[in-house]
């Protein structure tokens, strides 16, 4: 200090007991002007920084670097100085309260590599002193279930405050994993996303789908998200298994055609024949009106096929009216009720009608649906 050696206000003395010191100061300090209060308070600070060191010396081996400690406890000391009222008792008690509270403060606030809340930091560290006690005591690491009967909590609290505590000190992911320190604990982390080369493939797919027919659409939706069987699939959409498959197939092998080439292929030219669409041609030939079908019979084209036979049959006369089926690889509910109609309108208009050339998977389906009699009248 300008003008004094250590020691000139209080003399030459160091003092073991701060409380003789800090009640002088304090008379002195009532008494001084500004300028001398100045120099009291720097030479109290002085002479009571080895008892900060003393307090700090108190949390070595926490984890943090014991000349951060002793700064934390000086600036203690400052505060315990500032305060002080020698009304209140003693100094040296004050000066040990203040300083380890700002100690604390600072592994509470500045030393948890992570954020966690006060309750549990508070807790963690009631905790990891109870590990400490009952280690002594049972002569092994005390359980999660020992600790929680030890401090009254329930388990999954202990268990938390365990956890929490981990946070204080996280590893880097800089620190070398291998004792050459080739390698970092970071490098270890993670791997090769084997999806990564996929993400192209489903965002074209995504935009290929909306290319598709509703009901295409909706059946690749419920195969492959919904994870429903194509019999599911067929009784929901009111058709075949047979024909589910069918259209899976064509709509799988359409997409597979779009992905492998550069230009959108027609949805038609995928695997033949346009899918929602039948040809039908009427030819008349020695007093029998032949109305050959080619393509699927199913809810979108079996419409197309009832009003075509009607008008046959309307227009027949006494012509025996022959359905040629040979081009007919699929017929669901939706193509029966279509041949039953027309059947019925062949009753009622008195004139002959039969089912010829059917593929047997369709003639079974026929069969069971009770149009035999109309395949036999077609041999």
């Amino acid at each position: 200090m300008p003008g004094h050696g250590r020691g000139q206000l209080f003399g030459e003395r160091t003092f073991e007991d701060l409380d003789p010191v800090a009640t002088d100061f304090a008379a002195r300090f009532v008494r001084a002007g500004a300028a001398e209060r100045a120099e009291l308070r720097e030479e109290l600070v002085s002479l009571c920084l080895p008892f900060a060191g003393r307090v700090a010396r108190r949390y070595r081996g926490r984890g943090e670097a014991f000349e951060d400690l002793e700064q934390v406890a000086r600036l203690g000391l400052v505060k315990a100085i500032d305060r002080y009222d020698p009304l209140r008792g003693s100094f040296t008690a004050y000066a040990v309260v203040t300083i380890s509270g700002e100690i604390k403060r600072h592994f509470r606030d500045r030393t948890w590599g992570v954020h966690v809340p006060r309750r549990m930091q508070d807790l963690s560290l009631e905790v990891m002193h109870a590990v400490m006690a009952l280690t002594a005591e049972l002569a092994h690491r005390p359980t999660a279930a020992e600790l929680a009967a030890h401090l009254h909590l329930p388990e999954s609290v202990v268990l938390e405050a365990l956890e929490s505590a981990a946070c204080y000190s996280p590893a880097s992911l800089n620190a070398p994993a291998e004792p050459d320190g080739s390698t970092e604990f970071g490098e270890q982390l993670g791997g090769a996303d084997l999806e990564l080369e996929a993400v192209d493939d489903k965002v074209t797919v995504a935009g290929l789908l909306s290319r598709l027919p509703d009901r295409e659409r909706q059946m690749l939706a419920m195969r492959f998200y919904g994870n429903r069987t194509q019999a599911e699939i067929a009784e929901a959409l009111g058709i075949s298994q047979m024909h589910v498959s069918r259209l899976l197939s064509r709509a799988l092998g359409w997409l597979r055609e779009a992905m492998l080439s550069d230009a959108l292929p027609r949805w038609e030219g995928a695997n033949g024949p346009e899918t929602h669409s039948i040809r039908i041609t009427v030819a008349h030939a020695e007093g029998v009106l032949v109305v050959r079908v080619q393509g699927e019979v199913d809810r979108d084209t079996a419409g197309r096929l009832r009003m075509s036979l009607r008008h046959a049959v309307s227009v027949a006369g006494g012509d025996r009216v022959v359905v040629d089926l040979a081009a007919v690889p699929l017929v669901d509910a939706a193509g029966v009720a279509a041949l039953v109609d027309a059947a019925s309108a062949a009753a009622v208009a008195e004139a002959e009608l039969a089912l010829t050339g059917a593929q047997p998977h369709v003639a079974g389906i026929l069969k069971v649906s009770g149009l035999e009699p109309l395949l036999a009248g077609g041999r």
